[in-house]
C-alpha cells in the first residue's frame, strides 16, 4: 500500500459530478485540482449502509475541506452510472459538491493497494494528498467500520501548520515549536 511521503498515483478517470441532466459525467485526473490540497476517500461499494453516512457527512463538512484550499473526492469500483443512480435515489446524496470518482477497472485502488484480499472492492481508504502531489496522511478502515470526518478535517489543517503540533492538537491552540 502507498504511503506517507509517495507520490499519489497519475489516474484519469470518469466521475459522476452532477445529477443535472447532460452535465452528470466529467473527467477527473490527478492534475484536476493541482493547486490544492485533495482528500480523496474511498468506499467499498454503492448502495450500501455505511458508505452513504460517511459520504453525506463529507458533503456537509465540503465548505470547511474548501476553506483550507481542499478539494474532496470520493471513488469506489462501482460505475459512473451506479454512482448517478445512487445519487438520484439517496436523499442524503442528491446534492454531494464533489466529484464520485468510477475505479471500474481497479487501476487507481490497485496502484494505491487498498482493495480488500476477499471481496475485491476499496477499503475504507482516506488519502490526503499535498499540492506538489505528495501522500501526507493515510488512513484505512475495515470494510465494517465508518471513519471521522472531523478527524480528517483536523488533520488537514495540523499538516497544514507546516509545524509540528502535539497530540490532540486543534486548530487555534498553539503548535511545537523548534527545539533551539
Amino acid at each position: 500500500m502507498l504511503t506517507v511521503g509517495d507520490k499519489f498515483p497519475e489516474f484519469n478517470l470518469l466521475a459522476c459530478v452532477s445529477r443535472e441532466p447532460g452535465k452528470e459525467f466529467g473527467e477527473i485526473s490527478n492534475n484536476t485540482y493541482a493547486d490544492k490540497w485533495q482528500v480523496i476517500f474511498f468506499w467499498p461499494e454503492d448502495f450500501t449502509f455505511i458508505c452513504p453516512t460517511e459520504i453525506a457527512e463529507f458533503g456537509k463538512r465540503n465548505a470547511d475541506f474548501a476553506a483550507n484550499n481542499a478539494q474532496l473526492i470520493g471513488a469506489s469500483t462501482d460505475s459512473r452510472w451506479v454512482h448517478l443512480a445512487w445519487r438520484n435515489t439517496h436523499p442524503d446524496l442528491k446534492d454531494l459538491p464533489f466529484p464520485m470518482l468510477a475505479d471500474v477497472k481497479h487501476e487507481l485502488t490497485s496502484s494505491l493497494g487498498i482493495l480488500d484480499k476477499t471481496d475485491g472492492v476499496a477499503l475504507r481508504a482516506t488519502f490526503i494528498v499535498d499540492p506538489e502531489g505528495i501522500i501526507k496522511w493515510v488512513s484505512v478502515n475495515d470494510l465494517e467500520t465508518g471513519r471521522s470526518i472531523p478527524e480528517t478535517l483536523r488533520v488537514l489543517e495540523a499538516l497544514q501548520t507546516g509545524v509540528k503540533t502535539p497530540c490532540n492538537w486543534e486548530p487555534g491552540q498553539p503548535t511545537l515549536e523548534k527545539a533551539a
